[in-house]
């Protein structure tokens, strides 16, 4: 890829939710589209092992977002941050006491910055995974600041499926020889289901070698992680996803009726990360005490990475909202 110029915010003593404090740290990011201030806002949050490029050469959201895309840039803003620690284009910016920092430290330093860029209400705030979980964490920060909430394959609390996961990303992270690597190799079965990995390999062994197509495709994910990401920061990314929780002591009653957002709650059908039933039940609590959220269901054989394959079913979820 080649070399792209970041903008830089720095936000100093910043305090972590756990008690701790940063001295310093340089939020970076990138903005597409309309001029900042000429047109509405949509912040979009990266998952795991992503970052602000969302489009563009290797663009992560190419399909959703662009001139004439779901979200078009000729109408929008588009302004993605990197999560401080992710390493991209920046091997200096990385946190090394991970296990200090929370979800909703993410999501209060997204809103220091955008308060720097004298941004005071966003049209949207979508994500995916992890993103879709620091918007759920934006949103309860500023319950009138955010237009349309838009969480896509996440909830609002970290379950015990997930904490154990972590749990296991962790150890292989801190234990293995090859650590991005072999981490990476056990994230992609989470992120697919046994029926997408049988329509993609059938069990067959790869031509001229001696191992299966699918343990190829894995080696090779885990080779293609290892050669463009930073320890540091994998560690910093999978230990986010245990601290989930928008409620901080509140009961959902509080919560929703707080939020003035249109509140979208997107799952997928096979999703083995965040499932579909606890974002049904999410819903299904929320509806109790706030009108104006929806659930919207992706079919898909292919489990949690559907939010970056399924662009067609997201397309039709989406485009009532970013029609202006």
């Amino acid at each position: 890829m080649s070399r792209l110029k970041l903008n830089k915010i720095v936000v100093e003593n910043f305090q972590l939710i756990a008690g701790d404090t940063l001295s310093k740290v340089i939020l970076s990011y990138q903005v597409f589209g309309r001029l900042m201030g000429t047109a509405p806002l949509v912040l979009v949050n990266h998952a795991l092992t992503g970052n602000s490029q969302v489009l563009g050469e290797n663009g992560w959201w190419n399909d959703l977002i662009g001139e004439h895309k779901t979200i078009d840039t000729q109408r929008y803003t588009v302004l993605a941050f990197n999560i401080p620690g992710n390493g991209f284009l920046d091997a200096t910016n990385l946190i090394e006491n991970y296990k200090a920092v929370a979800t909703y430290d993410i999501a209060k330093l997204f809103w220091n910055a955008l308060d720097i860029l004298k941004v005071k209400e966003v049209f949207a705030v979508i994500g995916g995974s992890l993103g879709g979980a620091i918007a759920w964490e934006m949103a309860t920060i500023r319950p009138q600041s955010v237009q349309n909430l838009i969480p896509i394959a996440t909830s609002w609390k970290s379950s015990d499926w997930l904490i154990g996961n972590v749990l296991i990303q962790d150890l292989i992270l801190n234990n293995s020889k090859n650590p991005i690597h072999d981490a990476r190799v056990h994230a992609m079965l989470l992120y697919r289901t046994p029926e997408s990995l049988h329509q993609k390999f059938k069990a067959t062994i790869q031509e001229g070698n001696e191992i299966f197509q699918v343990e190829s495709w894995l080696l090779h994910h885990g080779k293609k992680l290892h050669n463009r990401f930073n320890l540091a920061s994998y560690k910093l990314m999978n230990h986010l996803l245990k601290t989930i929780d928008v409620l901080k002591n509140r009961t959902i009653e509080e919560m929703a009726k707080t939020i003035t957002a249109n509140v979208y709650l997107v799952s997928i059908d096979t999703d083995y990360f965040f499932t579909a039933d606890e974002i049904r039940c999410c819903y299904t609590e929320m509806k109790k005490y706030k009108q104006n959220v929806s659930y919207h269901q992706i079919e898909s054989k292919h489990g949690h990475d559907a939010f970056l394959i399924e662009y067609k079913q997201l397309h039709k979820i989406l485009k009532s909202i970013f029609k202006l």
